[in-house]
């Protein structure tokens, strides 16, 4: 499509945008004759993200970022080869790492201009290059081996023999200096030399500072680089007992891979073959690598099942490793889900970005809720990120906190986050430190290799119980709260749709179960609870790509639901078996309920009407229920009201505070005296850098009540099967809170629904529920199950865990009596001492 357009000429210098466009250039290059026997190259160098074009087909990343602005045209000029040749190059214009301005996780500045900076034909000099990195290395070695290290003055006396031989102008000297670096790269380890495993890996955020169409590209360009790179270093020889092997770039969420299928078939072809071949290795096992908090049971559980499947019918495999090396968190669940989707090994390390406690472990088994236990590993380089460099190996056998355990630990290389993937100058880096005195073994491995040999040493490694919690990013659970509400919403619309679907295929088999729309609309579900996506770490773009998302899940959703409803019940809708007054009422849980329920009346207007439908079932309600004990509502001498039905009473002031709760069958007041539950409070929030990420301890410190009213407290429904309350609020300098509080009749618990225009920055809401409940643990829901967490700050363990996460509900116990608070789409919340506090 591009070759077609109409090309003008370009300029070094000239700069291109907007951002996010794209712009192509055709190359014509003519290699002179002179250059025969030559390696040459093409240098591109923008501050854009740009990609090689060859014969129709994708050849080569170019990012300066990412230390990729060439484009080896030939390694030894042959006269049979052709001098001239055209390429295309299409730039994007955003970098690696998006466009903001000023600093990398600021906004995208939406004018920023791309500036084209090089673009030669270059005779490259493959000797002066090799003796570079042997300098490199060598220097290396002899700063940071240290003086007590004779390796160190080795490695220096060599450096500077090479000097003295070397005569820049004369390369016949070029080989014996490389003889003095190879003489010192040869000496070999002893047998007790801690092993790394270095993979190549290219960490790609499917959204981030990027719009998810970009990431396609970011993928092509990333991908198409590491195919040409196997091409080019099919057996990377180590003088080690693992022989002969290739670069392996560990990839992972089949998203991506079903990107590339879809818009670069010949380069998915190519990556087809290397996977084959055991070079390219599909890992993670999950649709996308998604956050480790807040999707539910069933989201963690369709996203294994959809990357599985995916990675089974595309490569012939299930992945046995999960990959997840950049989540804000890692739930206790896990350990069991990834037991039941055939997986017992994990990998991550975004644990050693805790702010506080030090995590006291690189390989451990992990064990979940349920016992299940995973071998796990952290590469003790605490990133996934590498280079290759000598610091970088020594980092990894230092930090390694299960010295005497193991001896043997990942290396991750390969530029991360915004692709990029690994180059030849960390593999050339690498190989000189296969087997080198003084410094770890460094060999090319797999997942599998590094698992196996860890399992084998795995009999003294420690267990840690419980969940992985990051000690950063709290923010995470409540940052932009339209993507957490679209989240959960979503979920319980795909959980209705898949149960009366199933219903409808079991009662009438002509139903056709809509399994091809209901993948494809997981599938958008899923690719929304990517880690910076479903948290709200991304820019506006990628906000309002999710917002139209979750707008289609509820619009395609409620179809497939509105059409198994008519299949399922199609006698109860048929008019003769209907009165004018009566309701087909359906319940999607697993219980019987009993609820007030609202429903259209005979002249339009809504009633409301108690009614009882069967677990999993659905009922035609003709005759409401009458209600053993109606709602009673009254207002008091002091304008506060009190509500109460026969289950329950409460009472609450002027300003919505909720001053009693009583369990009427216990007499036991859950409010403590002179505290207010339900009250509305606002934090500054003003972290130290990961601004939609984090909440610091120290915004405890600037607790302000929500104090100034707007409405004050007013009864909207007077009683009988329902009685509620409104009031209105002014929270900060420009935001208001309208909330209306209500209790059903026979409902054991008060309903608060709450709306809130939020105009504040650097403001954090909640509302704080104070109980007469004492105990040293609140327990929150979690995927398929619960955890317990301290209420108190004995420990910097403790008080590190100031913001927690939970779904739907947290709970404060004692024997035989507590109070929960529960939330139909929040997920930030904190129980300390005898306060429970959800984060708004």
């Amino acid at each position: 499509e591009a070759a077609v357009q109409e090309f003008g000429p370009a300029q070094v210098g000239q700069s291109f945008g907007p951002t996010w466009e794209t712009c192509w250039f055709k190359v014509e290059l003519s290699i002179p004759l002179a250059w025969a026997g030559r390696e040459v190259h093409f240098i591109w160098e923008s501050n854009g993200e740009g990609m090689v074009w060859r014969d129709g087909q994708p050849v080569q990343g170019l990012t300066k970022e990412g230390e990729k602005t060439s484009y080896i045209l030939t390694r030894s000029l042959k006269e049979s080869e052709p001098h001239s040749l055209t390429l295309y190059v299409e730039l994007a214009c955003n970098g690696l790492f998006g466009a903001g301005t000023g600093s990398m996780i600021a906004p995208p500045d939406p004018d920023r201009r791309v500036i084209l900076s090089k673009a030669e034909l270059v005779v490259f000099n493959r000797d002066v290059y090799e003796l570079l990195v042997d300098l490199e290395i060598l220097l290396d070695m002899a700063q940071l081996l240290g003086e007590e290290n004779q390796r160190s003055f080795q490695a220096l006396y060599t450096a500077n023999q090479m000097v003295n031989v070397c005569d820049v102008t004369d390369p016949s000297t070029f080989p014996a200096a490389r003889d003095l670096a190879a003489a010192i790269f040869s000496q070999r380890n002893g047998e007790s030399q801690h092993t790394i495993h270095a993979m190549g890996h290219c960490h790609i955020d499917s959204a981030w500072l990027w719009p998810y169409e970009e990431t396609i590209r970011k993928c092509a360009r990333s991908w198409v680089t590491v195919v040409h790179l196997m091409e080019h270093n099919p057996q990377l020889t180590f003088a080690c007992s693992q022989g002969a092997l290739g670069l392996i770039p560990v990839l992972w969420q089949a998203q991506q891979f079903q990107w590339v299928q879809s818009c670069y078939p010949g380069l998915y072809a190519r990556i087809q073959d290397f996977v084959a071949k055991g070079q390219f290795i599909p890992v993670g096992g999950t649709w996308v690598e998604m956050d480790g908090n807040l999707p539910s049971g069933e989201s963690m559980v369709r996203q294994f099942l959809q990357g599985q499947r995916f990675f089974q019918e595309q490569f012939g495999r299930i992945c046995s490793e999960f990959w997840l090396p950049d989540t804000f968190g890692y739930s206790a669940q896990l350990p069991q889900l990834m037991r039941g989707c055939g997986i017992q090994r994990f990998l991550t390390q975004k644990l050693s970005w805790n702010l506080v406690n030090s995590f006291p472990h690189h390989t451990f088994f992990w064990e979940g809720i349920d016992g299940s236990q995973v071998l796990t590993h952290f590469p003790p380089g605490d990133s996934y990120g590498m280079h290759g460099r000598v610091e970088e190996m020594l980092k990894t056998v230092k930090n390694n906190k299960d010295k005497g355990r193991v001896n043997h630990s990942a290396f991750l290389f390969g530029f991360g986050d915004g692709g990029g993937g690994p180059t030849q100058k960390m593999l050339d880096r690498m190989k000189r430190m296969s087997n080198t005195d003084g410094l770890p073994r460094v060999q090319m491995s797999t997942p599998d290799q590094l698992f196996s040999v860890l399992e084998k040493e795995s009999s003294q490694l420690c267990t840690w119980v419980g969940e992985l919690f990051l000690e950063l990013h709290n923010g995470t659970y409540t940052t932009q709260a339209q993507i957490k509400k679209g989240n959960r919403e979503c979920e319980r619309i795909l959980h209705d749709v898949e149960l009366l679907s199933t219903l409808a295929v079991a009662q009438d088999p002509a139903f056709q179960y809509p399994a091809s729309q209901l993948q494809q609309l997981w599938r958008l579900l899923l690719l929304n609870q990517f880690h910076d996506v479903l948290p709200g770490s991304c820019i506006q773009l990628v906000v309002e790509d999710a917002l139209q998302y979750y707008t289609e899940i509820r619009r395609a959703g409620g179809q497939l639901q509105e059409e198994a409803v008519q299949s399922l019940c199609r006698d109860l809708l048929q008019p003769e078996a209907r009165s004018t007054q009566s309701t087909l009422v359906l319940n999607t849980l697993s219980w019987e309920r009993t609820e007030v329920i609202s429903r259209p009346g005979p002249d339009g207007t809504e009633t409301l009407a108690l009614v009882t439908v069967p677990s999993m079932g659905y009922a035609l309600v003709q005759e409401p229920l009458v209600p053993p004990r109606p709602v009673a509502v009254r207002k008091q001498e002091d304008d506060s009201i009190t509500m109460e039905n026969g289950v329950i009473a409460v009472c609450l002031d002027t300003m919505g505070h909720l001053t009693s709760l009583q369990l009427l069958d216990s007499g036991r007041e859950s409010v403590p005296d002179g505290c207010y539950a339900n009250q509305f409070a606002l934090f500054d929030d003003v972290p130290l850098y990961w601004d939609a990420w984090d909440v610091m301890d120290y915004h405890l410190e600037t607790r302000k009540p929500v104090t100034t009213l707007l409405k004050p407290l007013e009864i909207t429904q007077a009683g009988g099967l329902r009685g509620s309350v409104k009031f209105s609020l002014q929270v900060g300098k420009s935001s208001t809170l309208t909330q209306e509080v209500i209790l059903d009749a026979g409902c054991p618990y008060l309903r608060f629904l709450t709306q809130v225009e939020w105009k504040e920055a650097h403001k954090f809401l909640k509302v704080e529920f104070p109980v007469q409940v004492r105990s040293t643990n609140a327990t929150y829901e979690i995927q398929f199950g619960h955890l317990q967490r301290p209420t108190h700050w004995n420990t910097s363990w403790d008080w590190a865990r100031f913001e927690v996460w939970a779904h739907k509900w947290m709970d404060l116990s004692e024997h035989g009596f507590g109070v929960a608070l529960l939330n139909d789409c929040k997920y930030g919340a904190s129980a300390h001492r005898n306060i429970l506090s959800l984060s708004l």
